[in-house]
């Protein structure tokens, strides 16, 4: 059977071979299980004619399975120390390029341009936890072009990506996904099949983004949204009128009662379409 990198005796060695240390920091838990890897790469319905974006691919784990199954893979990792040891994983893989930076700086749009001619690109990633919202919520918010996003993440957050209104999860995030995607969980991911070990349990969603015209209110939409949910107890009167949202009540209650919003309603209760009209109406 040959050697794959979710094996634990050989990603051990690939460990010690480079004397790597895993950095806390960085959120790095490197996955350990087949059947998890090849569930993801599934769930993002790779296919041979696919460009994949990968970010944060520690040792090359997923980005094995994924070389595997698409054209090309684009493997952004912001650790240097591990691009050595991607460049002796990986070479035996011609079709993988590997970018040594931060995702949140990445210039997506100009690197899609510099690969133009693939059926679909999709985004593929085990997100480290402390900076995963950060990367898909400003994916989402300049529209790259991805036609799907599959990540990991914590299971609470995925659970917000998911969340309807009025669910406790349902929050700035459930929005801002609902908004410019179709969100769908894939699988749950157990703590135990990481090293090293993370205190709780990761779920991986995919995310099949829409890609209609950009409304003139959305940049409004979106600070209405934080205003509501970063003050989530208040109701909607008092929450979207507060914060850096520069609307008067009188204005804000003119809106809400030709949309037939109740103005004791809280942020939980607003559908993504309720803050989308309120947005519109009060752009004018």
């Amino acid at each position: 059977m040959a050697e794959r990198l979710y094996m634990p005796c050989y990603l051990g060695q690939i460990l010690k071979r480079f004397n790597f240390s895993f950095s806390k920091a960085l959120g790095q838990n490197f996955l350990i299980d087949g059947n998890v890897v090849r569930s993801i790469v599934a769930g993002a319905g790779v296919e041979k004619e696919d460009l994949v974006i990968e970010i944060g691919p520690g040792v090359g784990t997923l980005t094995e399975e994924l070389s595997r199954r698409a054209k090309k893979v684009i493997s952004i990792e912001i650790d240097k120390r591990l691009i050595p040891i991607l460049e002796y994983t990986m070479m035996a893989y011609d079709n993988v390029e590997i970018i040594n930076a931060d995702a949140m700086e990445v210039d997506f749009v100009e690197l899609l341009n510099q690969n133009p001619g693939y059926s679909s690109v999709k985004l593929v990633a085990n997100l480290p936890y402390n900076v995963g919202t950060a990367i898909v919520a400003n994916i989402l918010e300049t529209n790259i072009k991805f036609d799907s996003m599959t990540v990991m993440l914590q299971k609470e957050v995925s659970d917000r990506m998911v969340a309807e209104p009025g669910n406790k999860q349902y929050g700035a995030l459930s929005v801002l996904v609902g908004y410019k995607a179709n969100a769908s969980a894939v699988l749950r991911v157990p703590k135990t099949v990481f090293i090293p070990k993370p205190k709780i349990d990761s779920m991986v969603v995919r995310l099949d983004l829409k890609h209609g015209k950009v409304e003139p209110y959305e940049a409004l939409m979106f600070k209405l949204v934080r205003a509501g949910f970063n003050q989530r107890r208040k109701t909607i009167m008092n929450s979207l009128t507060s914060g850096d949202v520069e609307i008067s009540k009188d204005e804000l209650r003119e809106v809400l009662s030709k949309l037939s919003i109740p103005e004791n309603a809280r942020a939980e209760n607003l559908s993504i379409d309720d803050f989308s009209s309120i947005a519109k109406e009060l752009n004018g």
